[in-house]
């Protein structure tokens, strides 16, 4: 007999079926043994009646893997609508032990409880409201894998092994790499950009290392990112409205097409627009230092009590929990970044913010060779280096105006998902603490 998934059920209803899968729940009511079987598509309700069959279950832990045959009926209050009756049970791989976390109610999410949460990770992650997390996830990333390739990206794998410290930035992890100096990528800044004289337009999907002894909510070591880069922008606003679109599109039907499961997490209401607010960084600075009374005025970055407090904002004022910070100032500028040429005290590049936390950064890119030069020279980087040969040689032979965004995919799932900690949307998260699972 060919197994049944447990959405297929209501298609077989009156019909006897196979299904297989783990035991995700024990209980006995009313002299009835009811178990509920964990399949890749959810649980099935099984009612076990006859004695020899519940003898079968006699010591067996939640987990056990089984198969069984049974009788599909309706029955509404039960998960997906359907149960099987008259239950015929083989024990495929028996578990005597009992778990370490208990998989069949929600589990803690309290920051003094994230260790055991991570701890037990292999097992936890059987829960149903942790799966829905990482589907969410899962599906979040095809959805933006999609959109790319509908506007003609094309994906690439860059090094994530370089020489040295090329980015500069954030600190690295360094290696020594059969003698050589080396580091872990902290992005794909450099080969991304070189890939437009390429391809023109570019995107990678994969891990970045940032070796930064911070123990935050909202910083781990091991991240990962999606960078896109694009060729031939006929301005900045392009820029922001391409990666505005990427996020309104996937974050509205990622969360309608899993509305049922996410309902059980009592997610905060969604609200974006299809156009998202933008105040500059001199603008926001001013209204948070007015509306607090916290002089801000002047500091290069916004505070993350800033990022809060203009999301707030821009939720209450324009009904959107995304805004963008534009116009960074010239301190914020990175070497290859393009300077406003109508204010030589900005920078080109926007931060985005979603519910509080800054998701990307979004600058266009200096791609004049000789000015490139001299901004290399401005930070103090030696454009001889053997770790830019490479990089200075796609501009010599010619890149177009191009632009692009490092767009961090763990924070964006945490927002999305109501997490308070960018570590628990994470499979297995890595800080300065935790190397393990």
């Amino acid at each position: 007999m060919q197994r049944i998934l447990s959405r297929e059920l209501n298609n077989h209803i009156g019909e006897k079926v196979l299904i297989e899968g783990w035991i995700h729940k024990k209980r006995l009511l009313g002299g009835l043994t009811f178990i509920n079987v964990r399949d890749r598509s959810g649980l099935i309700q099984i009612v076990v009646d006859d004695k020899k069959e519940v003898e079968k279950l006699r010591g067996l832990q939640i987990g056990t893997i089984v198969a069984i045959n049974g009788n599909v009926v309706k029955e509404e209050r039960a998960p997906g609508g359907t149960e099987l009756h008259d239950a015929s049970i083989e024990v495929m791989v028996p578990v005597h032990d009992e778990p370490p976390i208990e998989i069949d109610k929600p589990l803690s999410h309290k920051s003094d409880n994230l260790d055991t949460l991570f701890d037990n990770r292999v097992i936890g992650l059987r829960n149903l409201n942790e799966q829905t997390i990482f589907k969410v996830r899962s599906q979040l990333l095809k959805q933006i894998r999609n959109y790319l390739y509908d506007n003609d990206f094309v994906e690439i794998q860059s090094p994530k092994i370089v020489a040295g410290n090329a980015e500069g930035g954030a600190e690295v992890f360094n290696l020594d790499y059969f003698g050589k100096d080396a580091s872990l990528a902290q992005s794909p800044q450099l080969y991304k950009q070189m890939m437009v004289g390429v391809f023109e337009r570019v995107f990678e999907i994969g891990p970045a290392f940032r070796a930064e002894l911070s123990a935050t909510t909202r910083h781990v070591s091991e991240v990962t990112m999606l960078d896109i880069e694009m060729g031939f922008l006929r301005n900045y606003e392009e820029l922001l409205d391409f990666i505005q679109n990427m996020v309104y599109k996937t974050a509205t039907s990622v969360l309608e097409d899993n509305k049922e499961a996410i309902k059980k997490l009592n997610l905060p209401e969604l609200k974006l627009t299809k156009q998202f607010p933008r105040y500059s960084v001199h603008e926001i600075h001013e209204m948070y230092s007015k509306a607090t009374g916290e002089n801000t005025i002047g500091e290069k970055d916004l505070s993350p009590a800033e990022e809060r407090w203009i999301c707030e904002y821009a939720k209450k004022k324009d009904g959107c929990e995304a805004v963008y910070a534009t116009y960074l100032p010239l301190e914020a500028h990175k070497f290859y970044q393009k300077i406003n040429p109508n204010d030589p005290k900005t920078v080109l590049s926007s931060d985005l913010l979603f519910r509080g936390i800054e998701l990307a950064t979004c600058p266009m890119r200096e791609n004049d060779y000789h000015k490139l030069i001299e901004q290399m020279k401005d930070k103090n980087i030696d454009p001889k280096s053997q770790a830019f040969e490479s990089y200075l040689k796609a501009f010599k032979y010619g890149l177009p105006e191009h632009g692009g965004c490092g767009f961090g995919i763990d924070r964006f799932v945490q927002k999305l998902m109501g997490l308070d900690n960018i570590k628990e949307a994470i499979l297995f998260p890595r800080d300065i603490n935790r190397l393990t699972p």
